[in-house]
């Protein structure tokens, strides 16, 4: 689909003599590289979405206040801190890690999750215009968790790759027109935590191997796509640093394939970037939105990659930024089922820099934790060298 033009974070301003009349104002006031530019496009993509039980009381407490979602549920305010980031990107990403169940349930949560279908519609609330459903929780249940967990993207007016309800869809790759570019993403997962992908519907998830992820970005390119975006489910749990697979794997794409973006997903914590041979490599995006049942620190921290796509000279060069997110938890009551003085009450989404930025009334545990998150984020990514690539966040940690 084509989507509106959307508002810029930073707008250009015109001088009284409009001296800069004929210069293209960039997605962030940034002229310089948008003088001799050609078609552009962002794309703003984050972390796994994985509702685990005390995700959906708190979306049942909301929808007490709200007065709306289905059956009860309403996962919309625990998004919305998000919102203004993914809903001003052109094309929004989300990685969709979980099989849904029915809106009144019965729900399960690890090891073979089962979630209300309506996160979904929150996730189109925010912004996002599509998801990667490759994972290892894919098959959790089996190929009709694969078809219900897609009808409720399609209901929710969320475009999908990486699983597929028949041979003809798994074989069609998705290719969205954003801005006049039509961009084509595939998504890939290395395995289904033991499961075998049936021997009678082999095209129903796609699993990790160089080949199948080289052919599918050929087919993407053969249906038309002019950019193609791999999402990909890789690496070892917990673990802040890129395992040797996964750098290896990358180094395959970036050389190899003519793949534009690669953004990973499955550690449940941040990752690094690099850019490799060109190719900006997401190693990891952590968790959008999860409550783990050992809450690490790092499982509350996420980024959403924030990608400009420029077409200069024939090719497309990305510049990508970043935007660290955190997910309040509230603590366990205590024995009087009251919470600490000062806690948190409510789980929810937040973009870091800009809850700092506005955050009037913020406690001092607050602001410390959302800096650490900040911080902590952005060391990550940085820490195989992507600032001399220029990886920088969308909005600087505002001062003390």
């Amino acid at each position: 689909m084509t989507r509106p033009s959307r508002r810029h974070f930073v707008t250009c301003a015109a001088s009284a003599l409009l001296l800069l009349a004929t210069a293209a104002c960039g997605p962030f006031g940034d002229d310089d590289k948008a003088a001799d530019a050609g078609p552009s496009f962002t794309v703003a993509a984050a972390g796994d979405i994985l509702i685990h039980p005390q995700l959906t009381d708190q979306a049942r407490k909301d929808a007490k206040v709200t007065g709306k979602g289905e059956k009860g549920i309403d996962f919309r305010p625990m998004m919305a801190g998000v919102k203004p980031v993914i809903s001003k990107a052109d094309l929004g990403i989300c990685h969709f890690e979980p099989v849904v169940g029915k809106p009144g349930g019965p729900f399960q949560s690890y090891p073979d999750f089962l979630v209300p279908p309506q996160i979904t519609t929150a996730i189109k609330d925010i912004g996002y215009d599509q998801c990667s459903t490759a994972s290892n929780h894919t098959l959790d249940h089996g190929p009709a968790g694969v078809t219900r967990t897609l009808n409720a993207l399609d209901k929710a007016g969320l475009r999908h790759t990486g699983s597929a309800r028949t041979a003809a869809e798994g074989g069609k790759p998705l290719i969205t027109e954003v801005k006049g570019v039509k961009v084509g993403q595939i998504a890939f997962a290395f395995g289904f935590n033991g499961r075998e992908v049936p021997k009678d519907k082999p095209w129903i998830v796609n699993q990790n191997d160089f080949g199948a992820i080289a052919a599918a970005e050929k087919k993407a390119r053969k249906a038309g796509a002019e950019v193609v975006i791999l999402s990909i489910h890789w690496g070892r749990e917990n673990q802040p640093n890129a395992s040797a697979p996964q750098i290896r794997l990358a180094r395959q794409i970036a050389e190899k394939t003519g793949i534009n973006l690669v953004i990973g997903h499955h550690a449940h914590v941040v990752q690094p970037m690099e850019k490799v041979d060109g190719t900006w490599i997401a190693y990891g995006l952590g968790n959008q939105v999860a409550r783990h049942d050992v809450p690490s620190g790092l499982t509350e921290e996420g980024v959403i990659g924030w990608f400009e796509f420029v077409k200069r000279g024939g090719e497309w060069d990305v510049d990508a930024k970043y935007v660290p997110t955190f997910v309040d938890i509230p603590p366990d009551p205590d024995e009087t089922g009251a919470l600490p003085k000062g806690a948190v009450e409510d789980h929810r989404l937040l973009d870091v820099a800009a809850t700092l930025r506005d955050g009037e009334g913020l406690s001092e545990q607050q602001r410390s934790r959302y800096r650490l998150a900040f911080e902590r984020t952005q060391g990550t990514l940085l820490n195989r060298g992507a600032s001399k690539d220029g990886l920088e966040p969308l909005e600087e940690l505002p001062a003390d």
